[in-house]
């Protein structure tokens, strides 16, 4: 458990912020990928033979290019794995740095740095509240930084849209949807691309401010510009 009595000492979060940084860029590249081939599905047409779901546990043999939308898409869902656990890896870190620097508990327990992105209903606002929290306690006083709203408006549209992040449709049902409505996959996409986007913005600006406050750092300051620089 991480809520002892005593706050713990600031510790590095560069690398977890790194691995983090990494994975969302992972997740993001594999969702407009995703999209890619959501786009040839549509473009190619629906086969003549109906969609992949037949109907009554019946399905018809897959084309070339629809076996290859589901390599593409276990390939997603795997970083999708891989960028969760990095995420809450740097998350966890970065509430225990915000709480050796405030000195204060957080106002959530630690559980929910977990839980609170499963939970129904209660991840509509949890996750954004433990990340404003971080911010506030890191930088007291500091204005939210913009992305941290625009990152959770993604993260919900894409989660909520019924075939982003927390989409239940098969492959062979998404395929069907490309051949019929592609629009909505696309837009669906789109926000999962953008809140991968905005997640690694919020990483590197919270992150930063949380160096920025670690013992022994100094405070980035403008070099001197030099009479010669300064005529450039």
């Amino acid at each position: 458990m991480k809520d002892h009595t005593e706050p713990s000492a600031v510790r590095s979060v560069r690398g977890p912020a790194r691995c983090a940084v990494t994975t969302l860029a992972l997740a993001g590249a594999a969702w407009a990928a995703r999209a890619v081939w959501q786009i040839r599905l549509a473009a190619a047409g629906q086969p003549s033979s109906g969609p992949p779901e037949q109907g009554g546990g019946r399905h018809r043999p897959l084309t070339a290019l629809e076996n290859t939308y589901h390599f593409v898409s276990s390939l997603g869902d795997a970083a999708t794995v891989l960028c969760a656990i990095a995420f809450l890896m740097w998350l966890s870190r970065a509430r225990d740095n915000a709480r050796a620097l405030s000195g204060e508990r957080p106002r959530r327990a630690w559980p929910w740095v977990y839980a609170g992105w499963i939970v129904p209903v209660v991840n509509l606002w949890v996750p954004r509240g433990i990340v404003v929290d971080i911010h506030r306690a890191s930088a007291p006083g500091e204005r939210l930084p913009r992305v941290v709203n625009w990152w959770w408006g993604l993260w919900l549209a894409g989660s909520l849209s019924g075939v982003g992040l927390m989409y239940t449709e098969s492959a062979d049902g998404v395929i069907a949807r490309a051949y019929t409505d592609l629009p909505f996959l696309l837009t669906a996409d789109t926000a999962v691309v953008g809140a991968a986007v905005a997640g690694v913005l919020v990483v590197r600006t919270l992150t930063g401010t949380q160096r920025e406050r670690l013992p022994g750092t100094v405070p980035h300051r403008a070099d001197p510009v030099s009479p010669a620089r300064r005529a450039v």
